[in-house]
């Protein structure tokens, strides 16, 4: 347990030093801007190139383990979402983003650092996958519905063409798309440019982290929504239990994958949910008060996940 509490302290601290520096200088919330740039535009991308680039090419081909791992997600976010709009009449807007708050983890700012830390380098790869694809869907799901609830006024053509060029043109995805083509084509970047990846990678974790934690002090917890009762549960002990049968029924992946994949459901609400609800005008503030409290909680669900998987408690299949 001392080796588990070693790990994760130092990478939810890094939250916490963020939370901290944010409400002592107070600095408004306009001076994260060029550092959340530097992430999403440079350090993150080199990161996911990184990883994809250096993975053998039938290992970025597991349709298998992409298919498993978005149905177990979306098996969540749909329940979610049927809970709000039938048992809580929510609108489809609210209901979306409700189905995003207990689906949607932070496995772009939080995912590859954490995995990398838990598992070494055979993680890189599943977790390019699950960052890639989720996020991909999310794109997808989120404008759709959007537009079904009318918070979208334009022809379907339209928002269909802004979707595709929301993911065609993220940096995350293009950086991906570029790992693939390396690892593709065998392609090994100049030593001295290599170097400068390297650099850029190492930094992504901590400036990710970092910019976390500030963002949550500049968001703070102003009132306890109802929804939170159930979409918390969801999101930190649903989604990775449901991540972790799925991917046993669904075929006998390496352990490593499983347990990646398990450790990234049971990651927080991603910051992008709130950024997606204010896009929309739609449960911003209880979607901002949904990652504060998940992100908190994680320090305990995660630490309890990486316990049982080290441990050997929780075997790689659930059904041998």
């Amino acid at each position: 347990m001392a080796d588990i509490i070693g790990l994760v302290l130092p990478f939810f601290g890094m939250i916490f030093l963020g939370y901290v520096v944010a409400r002592i200088t107070r600095q408004p919330v306009e001076a994260l801007g060029w550092l959340n740039t530097f992430i999403i535009y440079i350090a993150l991308p080199a990161l996911f190139f990184k990883l994809v680039a250096k993975t053998p090419i039938e290992q970025l081909t597991r349709i298998d383990f992409i298919l498993a791992n978005i149905s177990a997600t979306y098996l969540v976010f749909g329940l979610i979402f049927a809970i709000g709009l039938w048992l809580r009449r929510a609108s489809i807007g609210e209901a979306t983003i409700q189905g995003l708050a207990a689906a949607y983890g932070n496995i772009g700012y939080m995912g590859p650092g954490l995995a990398l830390l838990a598992f070494g380098e055979p993680a890189a790869v599943p977790v390019a996958l699950v960052f890639c694809f989720e996020n991909m869907l999310h794109f997808m799901v989120a404008p759709a519905l959007m537009a079904l609830a009318g918070g979208e006024k334009q022809p379907a053509l339209k928002i269909a063409g802004g979707v595709l060029r929301k993911i065609v043109t993220h940096p995350f995805i293009i950086a991906t798309a570029a790992g693939f083509g390396a690892a593709f084509a065998g392609f090994e970047p100049p030593a001295p440019l290599q170097r400068l990846i390297d650099y850029l990678a190492q930094a992504a974790a901590p400036c990710a982290l970092f910019a976390m934690g500030v963002t949550l002090a500049l968001r703070p917890l102003k009132r306890v929504p109802v929804e939170i009762g159930y979409i918390v549960p969801a999101k930190l002990l649903l989604l990775p239990v449901a991540m972790y049968l799925v991917l046993g029924l669904a075929g006998n992946f390496d352990p490593v994958w499983v347990f990646t994949a398990v450790l990234l459901a049971a990651l927080p609400t991603a910051t992008n949910v709130f950024v997606i609800g204010q896009q929309y005008g739609v449960w911003q503030e209880r979607a901002s008060a949904t990652i504060l409290v998940t992100t908190v909680l994680s320090v305990a669900t995660v630490t309890i996940l990486l316990y049982l998987i080290k441990s050997g408690l929780l075997p790689g299949d659930p059904f041998p």
